[in-house]
């Protein structure tokens, strides 16, 4: 289906306004980097917050639930709803000391905690290694999601979408800085989820599906519903569920949900004004992510097994897709062809939306790497912060074509996740612990990061080596739990064979953050012997409290997300229990998070 008058005029005025936003945000967030990239310091817990949500709610994201959802059923899911508890335990125990850093990034962090010149590398190359390769991934990903819709809906070429994605979301990001970014994310996450509501909507209207009893009634749907995996069959319930909830969620390092915090989720800890909006924003956002989205994703997902029940049929209905991207999770946008004009504007304008949203977080993020822990530390310490902000921007149009180059190599959007997975496999139990443990340094860093990549490599030279000679391979799971059983056990090692941080470091870092905790009583108590006391009454080991808010949270957020699956299965009565536990669990949480959440308005 092609865009008519009405279509094109809605999605120009979407453009309009938010390039209209990033330019009005424009001349504040060139005063200095710290406008650029963070605000001022100065954001509001709900701003914040629907900017997270917003950011993940990227065009790859449906696409990549439908791939789920169409691959493995429903259940399968728990492959990403598990993160919830990594969401949950950064709000509750790290928001509030990523907030008393007081770094600009995540990657400054380095040379706040460890001392010499490894943590001074370590800091520059993280910086090009999450920055640029990481970051370049994700939004090569989410670009992928975009040329794919971009194909089914406009019927434009690869090289159309991501000319005009490139052209667009640069303007926006260079100029308004985060600032920008926040203002517009509101905006973007109400188009956003009310184009995947009328998505929803209209794929369960079509005559294919015969509604929502239409589609749970279906043969072809019936064996996709159950929420929890079949725990009969290992195939399904080790890798979407067990490793997952056992090992993934604090094992595995992934963009937006990195254990004890990081990345982009970071950057808007970093630029709230204190630390309980810090704190709020971050639960918001998971709350939001996990309860209040999924469900119109997965139904469209459904539907379109109904309406496309094999990639035969995708590409029947759309021959002039490039057979390399045709996968599973092209049957989200194949279902939006079916939307009334109008309607269809509005959901291509949601969709535009959610790449622009994350785009521009990714680029202001990676940016904000490439300024102040490569330019400004390494290069050019006395520059200017006009000079820095437009290195910023320079770094942002660099970026955007590096992520729209990868796109085109790309085939689908589980295939980047999974591949993302593996390479931070090992690495999430140290980014735990480095906050609470006195002898982790630069050196266990580096180890992880070495190692995990190579595991990842290897195993990607497997694959490839597998698929010339038919050979096997092992399970993505299975090679997940390799990638973390090395990569703990080197960095472990390493950290216990290598040198501590100077203990004037880790005074400082202490004084500065207050964790707190037994993993410190060492550097407490030497600080104290040589007469220079680091505790003090602010030092409170609220970690104890914090996790049990973060399992009250999640338990809160699980109950609410399956009371509304079983209101749309017709499981009324289980549906109204889970709903009531839900009740019960969140005023728990609020009376816990009264107590740690930090001081602030």
């Amino acid at each position: 289906m092609m865009l008519n008058r009405l279509d094109i005029l809605l999605i120009l005025g979407y453009f309009s306004l938010t390039i209209g936003v990033g330019l009005l945000a424009a001349r504040r967030a060139g005063r200095s980097s710290s406008e650029f990239f963070l605000s001022g310091r100065s954001m509001p817990w709900w701003l914040l917050g629907m900017s997270m949500v917003a950011t993940t709610f990227s065009t790859d994201t449906p696409n990549l639930v439908t791939d789920i959802t169409r691959t493995g059923g429903v259940s399968s899911n728990w492959v990403w709803w598990a993160f919830l508890l990594t969401g949950m335990l950064t709000a509750f125990v790290y928001a509030k000391l990523w907030r008393r850093s007081g770094v600009m990034t995540d990657i400054e962090f380095y040379e706040l905690r460890y001392s010499g010149k490894v943590a001074a590398f370590l800091r520059g190359f993280r910086a090009i290694y999450l920055g640029v390769f990481f970051n370049v991934m994700v939004m090569a990903s989410v670009t992928l999601a975009a040329i794919k819709i971009g194909g089914v809906m406009l019927h434009w070429s690869p090289l159309q979408t991501v000319g005009i994605a490139i052209l667009v979301t640069v303007i926006f990001s260079t100029a308004g800085g985060l600032r920008g970014v926040l203002w517009t994310d509101a905006l973007l996450f109400v188009v956003a989820m009310s184009g995947s509501i009328a998505a929803a909507f209209y794929s369960l209207r079509h005559p294919a599906v015969g509604g929502l009893s239409g589609l749970l009634e279906n043969e072809l749907v019936t064996d996709k519903l159950s929420l929890l995996p079949d725990f009969s069959d290992p195939a399904l319930a080790v890798p979407f569920f067990l490793i997952p909830l056992a090992v993934q969620w604090w094992a595995a390092w992934y963009p937006g949900s990195e254990p004890g915090g990081g990345g982009y989720i970071a950057q808007r800890m970093l630029a709230a004004k204190d630390e309980r909006n810090a704190t709020a924003a971050t639960l918001f956002f998971n709350v939001a992510h996990y309860a209040l989205r999924p469900w119109p994703w997965i139904l469209v997902a459904l539907a379109s097994v109904v309406v496309f029940p094999d990639l035969e049929s995708l590409a029947s209905a759309f021959p002039h897709i490039d057979p390399k991207v045709l996968r599973n999770d092209l049957a989200y946008p194949a279902m939006l062809t079916f939307l009334p004009h109008g309607l269809l504007g509005l959901v291509v304008g949601s969709l535009a939306a959610a790449y622009m949203s994350t785009i521009s977080t990714h680029l202001n993020w990676g940016s904000s790497y490439i300024v102040n822990d490569c330019y400004r530390r390494f290069v050019r310490p006395e520059a200017g912060e006009r000079e820095l902000v437009l290195i910023g921007r320079i770094s942002t149009v660099i970026l955007m074509v590096l992520a729209a180059s990868l796109a085109l190599q790309l085939e689908n959007a589980l295939q980047a996740f999974q591949i993302l997975l593996q390479i931070g496999a090992g690495t999430g139990l140290l980014f735990i612990l480095r906050w609470f443990w006195w002898r982790i340094n630069a050196w266990s860093e580096i180890a992880a990061m070495v190692v995990s990549f190579s595991v990842a490599l290897a195993f990607f030279l497997q694959h490839n080596a597998a698929s010339r000679t038919g050979g096997t391979t092992l399970e993505s799971w299975q090679e997940l739990l390799v990638g973390v059983a090395l990569t703990t056990a080197a960095w472990i090692v390493v950290t216990f064979l290598t040198r501590p941080t100077d203990e004037s470091k880790l005074r400082s870092f202490y004084k500065k953050t207050r964790p707190g905790g037994p993993g410190w009583t060492a550097v407490i108590d030497r600080a104290a012997a040589a007469g220079e006391p680091i505790a003090t009454g602010e030092s409170v080991w609220d970690v104890p409290a914090g996790l049990l808010a973060m399992l009250t949270g999640c338990f809160a957020v699980y109950s609410a997300l399956f009371a509304v699956g079983h209101w749309l299965y017709g499981n009324y009565l289980l549906g109204a229990g889970l709903a009531l536990v839900a009740a019960i669990a969140s005023i728990l949480l609020v009376r816990a998070w009264g107590r740690i959440a930090g001081k602030g308005s």
